[in-house]
C-alpha cells in the first residue's frame, strides 16, 4: 500500500508587483493555512516520509510550515520540475521520485494538481470539482511499487481546504 497526499500550495502574496511568479512568498492567510494543514496531517496521521516540492518560493514555504506542526522529520526534496507541471509530468515525478517510501507529500500548483488529483480517483463522483490554495487530497494505491501508481487507481482517504481548519 502506497498513500500519496497532494498538496496545493497555500494562498501566495501579489503585493510585490517586482517579484516574478517564482519568487512570490505566502501571504499572512496562507502562513496560517500551511500551519493548520500541518496540524491536519499530524492529527490524521498522514504523515509523509517524503516530501516533494516545487521550487518556488510560495511551495518552499508551505512545506517548512506545515513541516514544522509535524512530530517526525520527513525528508525533503525540491523538484524544478514541479513548478507548474501538468498532471503527466507530476505523476511521471512520483513514479521516479517514490522509492521506498510509503507516504510521499508532493507540494505544487495548479492546474497540475487538481487536473491529477481527478486522474488519479478510482470513483469520479469523488472527485473534488475545485482545488484552491492548501487544498490538500490523500490517495491509498492498492501497488508495491510507485511505478504502479495509474490513473483511476486511487482511492480518496481525505480531502481538505483550509477554510475548514482556519477559522
Amino acid at each position: 500500500m502506497k498513500t500519496l497526499i497532494l498538496m496545493r500550495h497555500a494562498k501566495s502574496a501579489w503585493d510585490e508587483p517586482g517579484l516574478s511568479d517564482q519568487e512570490r512568498p505566502l501571504n499572512l492567510r496562507g502562513r496560517q493555512a500551511a500551519g493548520a494543514l500541518g496540524t491536519w496531517l499530524e492529527d490524521t496521521g498522514n504523515t509523509p516520509e517524503l516530501a516533494l516540492v516545487s521550487s518556488a518560493i510560495r511551495t518552499q514555504e508551505t512545506w517548512s510550515r506545515v513541516a514544522s506542526q509535524l512530530t517526525e522529520d520527513a525528508r525533503m526534496e525540491l523538484v524544478e520540475a514541479l513548478y507548474l507541471a501538468s498532471p503527466e509530468r507530476i505523476l511521471d515525478i512520483i513514479r521516479r521520485k517514490g522509492g521506498a517510501a510509503e507516504t510521499i507529500l508532493v507540494l505544487a500548483h495548479n492546474p497540475g494538481c487538481h487536473q491529477l488529483a481527478r486522474q488519479l480517483i478510482d470513483s469520479p463522483a469523488e472527485a473534488p470539482t475545485r482545488y484552491p490554495t492548501g487544498a490538500t487530497s490523500v490517495f491509498d494505491f492498492e501497488v508495491d511499487d510507485w511505478r504502479d501508481v495509474a490513473p483511476g487507481t486511487g482511492r480518496l482517504q481525505d480531502f481538505v481546504v483550509p477554510r475548514e481548519l482556519v477559522t
